[in-house]
Formats: C-alpha cells, sequence, structure tokens
C-alpha cells in the first residue's frame, strides 16, 4: 500500500513537471486538457496564455474549468479559459503525449492509436504534424531526457536505465549516443569523452569546430585566442585534442559548407551531426534544417509549423542554443516584420548568410 501511494505521489509530481513545461512553452497543444491557476492573481489560464508567467510556487493544476472555479479561481480575461474548444484531435495527441511520457515499457502504435479513436496510419500522420516528431522519435527523445536528468542524481548507471524505460542497457547506450556522450560519462560531467577540435578561416570568419566520434558536436565562429575557453565551458571535463589528421574531411566539409551555399543544400555532402538538447530543443534544429537555401521563417510561423503557435518564444530561445552554426541554420529565422532578430555570432554575419543564400 505504501509503495503504491508512493508511486502516485511520484506521478502526480511528475505530470505537474510536464504540465508546467507546456506553460512555459505556451503550448496550445495542451489546451482543453488542463487549466492552472495562480495563487497571487486568483487567476485560471490555458497552457497557451501569453499572460506574464507566474513563479512556479504560485502555480497549481486544474484537469478542468469547472474544478479551478471550485477551487476559487476565475477565469483569465485574455485567453477565456473556460470557453476553449481543443481542434481536431488534438486533446487525443496530447493525450497520447502524456501516456509516453508516464509509460514504463514500451506503447504499442496500434494501442496508442485505439485510444485516439484512430488508425495507426492516420494516428501517425496527425501526431506527427501536431508535435513534430512520430511517436516512435517522441518516445526515444522522452527516455533519453528522462534518462539525462536521472543521471545527475546520485543512481548508478545500471539502476537509472531500467527506470528511464529502457528494457536493457545496450538500448539505452544506443538511444545515447545521439548525444554523444556514453551514460557513464554523462554522469561524471563528460569525464573521459575526447573532443577532437580544429580552428579554421572561411570566408565568414574565423571558426572553431568540434566533434566527437559521432559527428561534428559544435561549429561556433569564434577567434582562435579564446577557443580554448569556448570549449571549456561546453565540455569542462571533457579530454580536448586539437587537429587529429583522421577526422580532417570533416573539418574541410564544415568550411566548405560555409564558403558554398550550393553545398549545404545537397544531401550529398551532410554531415555526420552529435546534436545534444532536450526534446523540445531537438524538434526545433529538425525544423531549422528543412527550411530550404534562400528561404526564412519568422519565429512564430516556425513555431506554428511545429503546431505550437504560442510558442514563438521558446523557440528563440532554442535558436540561441544552436551549437552548429550554419549546419543547424537558425540563421533563416527572423523576425515577423522581416528585421533580423539576435543572432549568436552577429547580426553582420547572419546578414552576409542570408544574401549569399539569396544570390544562388
Amino acid at each position: 500500500m505504501q509503495q503504491h501511494q508512493e508511486k502516485e505521489r511520484n506521478d502526480s509530481k511528475e505530470i505537474d513537471e510536464q504540465r508546467w513545461q507546456a506553460v512555459c512553452n505556451r503550448d496550445q497543444m495542451w489546451d482543453g486538457i488542463f487549466v492552472f491557476a495562480v495563487c497571487t492573481t486568483g487567476v485560471y489560464c490555458r497552457p497557451s496564455c501569453t499572460s506574464r508567467r507566474a513563479n512556479r510556487e504560485n502555480v497549481s493544476f486544474h484537469d478542468t474549468p469547472a474544478q479551478a472555479q471550485a477551487a476559487g479561481y476565475r477565469a483569465c480575461k485574455r485567453c477565456k479559459p473556460n470557453q476553449v474548444e481543443s481542434s481536431s484531435h488534438g486533446k487525443a495527441i496530447a493525450q497520447a503525449c502524456r501516456s509516453i511520457e508516464l509509460a514504463e515499457e514500451k506503447l504499442d502504435l496500434a494501442a496508442l492509436a485505439a485510444s485516439a479513436g484512430l488508425s495507426p496510419s492516420h494516428f501517425q500522420r496527425v501526431f506527427k504534424s501536431q508535435v513534430g516528431l512520430s511517436p516512435k522519435q517522441y518516445a526515444v527523445a522522452v527516455r533519453k531526457q528522462r534518462f539525462r536528468d536521472e543521471l545527475k542524481s546520485s543512481k548508478t548507471v545500471t539502476q537509472t536505465i531500467y527506470e528511464a524505460g529502457y528494457d536493457n542497457p545496450s538500448r539505452a547506450y544506443a538511444d545515447n549516443a545521439t548525444p554523444g556522450l556514453m551514460p557513464s560519462k554523462y554522469k561524471k560531467g563528460a569525464l573521459g569523452e575526447k573532443i577532437r577540435y580544429a580552428h579554421r578561416e572561411t570566408s565568414l570568419g574565423s571558426i572553431l569546430v568540434a566533434a566527437t566520434d559521432r559527428g561534428i558536436c559544435l561549429v561556433e565562429f569564434v577567434e582562435k585566442e579564446e577557443a580554448l575557453s569556448v570549449l571549456r565551458a561546453h565540455f569542462p571535463s571533457a579530454e580536448l585534442q586539437e587537429d587529429a589528421t583522421d577526422w580532417k574531411e570533416w573539418i574541410s566539409e564544415v568550411v566548405a559548407q560555409i564558403d558554398d551555399p550550393h553545398r549545404r543544400q545537397s544531401n550529398d555532402t551532410a554531415l555526420p551531426l552529435d546534436i545534444r538538447g532536450t526534446v523540445f530543443q531537438e524538434k526545433v534544429w529538425r525544423a531549422l534544417t528543412e527550411i530550404p537555401s534562400g528561404k526564412t521563417l519568422s519565429y512564430t510561423q516556425l513555431a506554428q509549423s511545429l503546431g505550437q503557435p504560442n510558442a514563438a518564444r521558446a523557440v528563440a530561445r532554442a535558436c540561441a542554443s544552436n551549437r552548429l552554426a550554419v549546419l543547424v541554420p537558425c540563421h533563416r529565422v527572423i523576425r515577423e516584420s522581416g528585421d533580423l532578430a539576435g543572432y549568436k555570432w552577429g547580426l553582420e554575419r547572419k546578414q552576409q548568410l542570408l544574401e549569399q543564400e539569396a544570390k544562388d
């Protein structure tokens, strides 16, 4: 009985954390699934409300507007949470995401589709259009994020593997090869991880390129004298090795893709990328790589393409967190007005990139 109660408390805490993330991202997909209330204002809102974000300790969650009103809260006049109408399939897909996030074992596609009242093929298409990832990709991303979060505690790697939802260690190691760190190394802050790096000149300035055995993990426009401090900030416990001869082809290709926009459009010159981010960041970065060279989107348009039209600020933060300059083309995202927004490597360089791509 005590174990069952403890599990229920943990599940409730995890659900609240997921809901808080939805509020932080102003995720419209969760509208109609729950509302959140703020004790300091006495108001309850839908997750996508654009009002100023409250402090976490002042926020509570309620399954329905009626529950929030019964607790003494009044409806927000801006987002009108008591008038929310769920978009077609939105509630079912949100529930599927929640089922995947809380599952202790792999969920069958047919079962998820049946719970949404859709055929497996239709469910797959709807899920991908609203979430930006397939159900399988979303489940992998959730497990990876859970795994990384849990490794920060004092648990053993083996214990964390199973608690994160993996059936065996080999699957955990295979999934977490994408972030470039084996589980035991991640737990120790990348201690012993070998990061190879080189500094080169391009038509757009000096770049620092770094890689693991799995792919390019960092491309930054930075002067040579700043290279080591940048690397140590990103990989504080890693072993740094300068300019290894066995990956010079990767370095040359990075330089070529910066200098020539035609190469950036070719699948024949695709480089292996070792991308490290949260579920949401990886979804944004994946969408960035699908923007054609010479084209731009606004942050709002990119958020809309992900099925999260109110997450423009979260999209902007994900773009700002990009470590792979040009290879993940965050320079193709601009303000809705058409003006250039902030670019971590300088607005002048962003303008050069866009002009270079527009000419070809």
